[in-house]
């Protein structure tokens, strides 16, 4: 008796302790089910009112790069150099070396420091501009862009850049493990344009047309020459670009107009790509959704701004200007004039130029470029930001000859000696 008692009562204390352990479980579920459900609601409702930290994956933090760097004379090859610096990262900060540095450690630069931080703000790949950056980095500048600008690289070409007593400016960046390399873009450089427009200013004091029309023809077409400037045995290298396909969709935005755009249209020769070129630029892209900008050929530009012009052809043109970040698509080898066909063709709303041009009496002459836009109502003139022009840039190197020529004969040496010992890079 007592072991038939002792048994069914053990029976019943399992069953109890069964109904326990599935309360137990069931209240269990139901609290992870309810945190879940929780959780949700509360990464939902953070999400709707901008709460960090709350339903969201942690950010990486953006790769910020350093190119530095003059930018005098700016040109396509400095716009392809911040190209290539702001793909090895997700930010570019461009530091723009000042006047006083320039003059200590290359001579006097052609454009000041304004005009060169107008330029370096244009250019598309450039998220953020440092002025009166030093010529070369130092630890204690290297220590604020690492910890003031949260810089992780510092980038700077394959041609190799030396302070006066020889030493490498990027030595500390490379000690460091921080410095990254970028290729050097072939046929231009600002000793190359200078020495340019030195020689166009040597052939034109001396009249010597057949030679100039030479000269011309090796700008155009990308042919390299030495040629002997004043007597002397040094020379001015002429440009070696070679234009391809590929560059131009590299500095292309690669989109055309919305179906209701407004587009803008302005046209020149954008020779020696200038703040004055960019200014008007940005003031007639806000005028509209989209700015086309027609370049015009090197053989237009001769006729109507005299034989010693373009400085720069076609093609080199055409890249500098499509860098600008305030331009959506140009016509390379735009008409002199512009015909009621280009108007419907690419559907344009509105003509524009600016007050500042090397021609200034171009609407009163027979041949009016914008009579067609003008007698549709759709032409408007633009007040110039400010009063540069291709020609302003010439006389600043004619009115300091000598110093420009000094200048570009300490320069060639090291143009000379990077073609010589130059090696493949990628520029992908």
């Amino acid at each position: 008796m007592v072991s038939d008692c002792s048994g069914g009562g053990g029976n019943g204390l399992m069953e109890n302790l069964a109904s326990s352990r599935f309360v137990v479980a069931c209240v269990f579920a139901g609290m992870v089910v309810g945190a879940s459900v929780l959780a949700l609601h509360l990464g939902g409702y953070a999400n709707a009112v901008g709460m960090p930290g709350f339903g969201k994956k942690k950010k990486r933090r953006p790769v910020r790069v350093y190119m530095d760097g003059c930018f005098d004379m700016m040109h396509y090859g400095h716009c392809n150099a911040l190209r290539q610096a702001r793909a090895l990262g997700d930010e570019l900060v461009v530091g723009v070396v000042s006047d006083d540095e320039i003059i200590a450690n290359k001579g006097p630069p052609v454009t000041p420091l304004r005009e060169r931080m107008i330029m370096v703000k244009a250019v598309k790949w450039v998220d953020e501009v440092i002025s009166d950056a030093p010529y070369a980095i130092t630890e204690g500048f290297m220590r604020k862009l690492f910890d003031e600008y949260n810089i992780d690289y510092i980038i700077h070409g394959d041609d190799p850049c030396l302070l006066p007593d020889g030493t490498d400016a990027y030595a500390l960046a490379k000690k460091v493990g921080r410095y990254k390399q970028i290729k050097r873009t072939e046929g231009v450089s600002s000793t190359d344009i200078v020495g340019r427009m030195l020689l166009c200013v040597r052939e034109r004091s001396s009249g010597d047309s057949h030679n100039h029309s030479s000269l011309q023809r090796q700008f155009s077409h990308g042919h390299s020459q030495k040629v002997d400037v004043g007597g002397s045995d040094s020379g001015t290298r002429v440009s070696n670009f070679l234009p391809t396909s590929r560059r131009i969709v590299q500095f292309s935005n690669g989109k055309g107009p919305g179906p209701d755009a407004r587009i803008v249209y302005i046209d020149g020769a954008f020779d020696l790509f200038h703040a004055g070129h960019v200014e008007i630029l940005r003031v007639a892209r806000a005028l509209g959704d989209f700015l086309l900008v027609g370049i015009h050929t090197d053989q237009t530009v001769s006729a109507t701004r005299g034989a010693h012009r373009p400085i720069m052809s076609l093609h080199e043109r055409s890249l500098s200007v499509l860098a600008c970040r305030y331009v959506d698509e140009v016509i390379i080898g735009a008409p002199w004039e512009v015909s009621k066909d280009m108007i419907t063709t690419f559907n344009i709303s509105l003509v524009v130029h600016g007050t500042i041009a090397e021609n200034k009496d171009f609407l009163k002459e027979e041949s009016n470029p914008y009579a067609v836009p003008i007698t549709m109502g759709i032409y408007q003139q633009l007040e110039s930001p400010l009063d540069i022009t291709t020609s302003t840039i010439i006389k600043r190197i004619v009115s300091n000859h000598e110093a420009y020529q000094k200048r570009n004969e300490k320069k060639e040496a090291s143009e000379r000696k990077y073609y010589e010992e130059k090696k493949f890079v990628s520029d992908d």
